[in-house]
């Protein structure tokens, strides 16, 4: 069995602090993807860069206390990219690449678009330059998991209020459908494949706004994308809420094995 774990920190060293690193110790993770770092190398220490059993690889943004993403895995991998070759968003950090054998799995970080319009320019601009990088991996004859803050929740089931986010970022119909475009190119969503029904809504993150976490008012937006023959062997999976470590909650897949 292949265990692998999306989790968005909201700061590496904060949720350090709630017991992150403990708990994944203990989750019989085989390969952990966080995003939102806010840290550069220089912050990390031993126990946040090698956590014990094992090894971590991190694309920092140059701008301080901001994006970043990070992969801790038991094996060594074969070879690690940093960066998904955009000089723009590679300075931001948002995009490492592992792969072991046959199966590369990856941290993604997509830009958040609700703090501005700039912003929301700036989530299409990723969007149109990933769209092609998913397309290349396609033709790569590999297996890939990719795992990550999306920032986009792509049907009414995948948030709490979703006729009150018709037009706010992250359920636009641009994006939406930027996601639907991408499942209908063969690529999987993993959780809703073994979930598809109301009830389990399997929703990552909840707005520090009133009492958004508590009345479970969350969006779907950690994803874990795979291609199909990996994404045929994912049985269950999970989100896990009994420590709050960011305003996100991991989300725990679990594939069977390689196809």
């Amino acid at each position: 069995m292949l265990r692998v774990v999306s989790a968005n920190l909201n700061g590496i060293r904060s949720a350090a602090s709630k017991g992150f690193f403990e708990w994944m110790t203990r989750s019989d993770a085989d390969i952990v993807c966080v995003q939102e770092l806010k840290a550069q190398a220089a912050d990390l220490t031993e126990s946040m860069k090698h956590p014990a059993g094992y090894h971590g690889f991190f694309h920092h943004a140059e701008k301080k206390g901001y994006s970043g993403v990070g992969l801790y895995c038991r094996q060594t991998p074969d070879r690690v990219i940093y960066g998904m070759g955009h000089e723009r968003f590679d300075a931001e950090g948002r995009f490492i690449r592992a792969d072991f054998g046959m199966l590369s799995v990856i941290s993604v970080y997509l830009p958040s678009g609700s703090s501005s319009e700039e912003r929301q320019q700036a989530k299409f601009e990723f969007l149109a330059a990933f769209q092609p990088l998913l397309q290349m991996m396609q033709q790569e004859q590999r297996q890939f998991v990719i795992c990550g803050d999306w920032n986009i929740a792509h049907q009414p089931i995948d948030l709490k209020n979703w006729k009150g986010n018709l037009k706010n970022s992250g359920f636009l119909p641009e994006e939406r459908q930027w996601l639907t475009d991408l499942y209908a190119s063969g690529w999987v969503d993993v959780y809703r494949q073994c979930y598809p029904t109301a009830g389990e809504e399997g929703y990552t993150w909840w707005s520090n706004r009133g009492q958004a976490y508590a009345n479970n008012v969350g969006w779907r937006i950690d994803l874990q994308v795979a291609t199909p023959a990996i994404a045929a062997q994912a049985k269950q999976g999970y989100v896990y809420k009994d420590q709050k470590f960011s305003d996100h909650a991991p989300l725990v897949m679990d594939y069977l094995d390689m196809p």
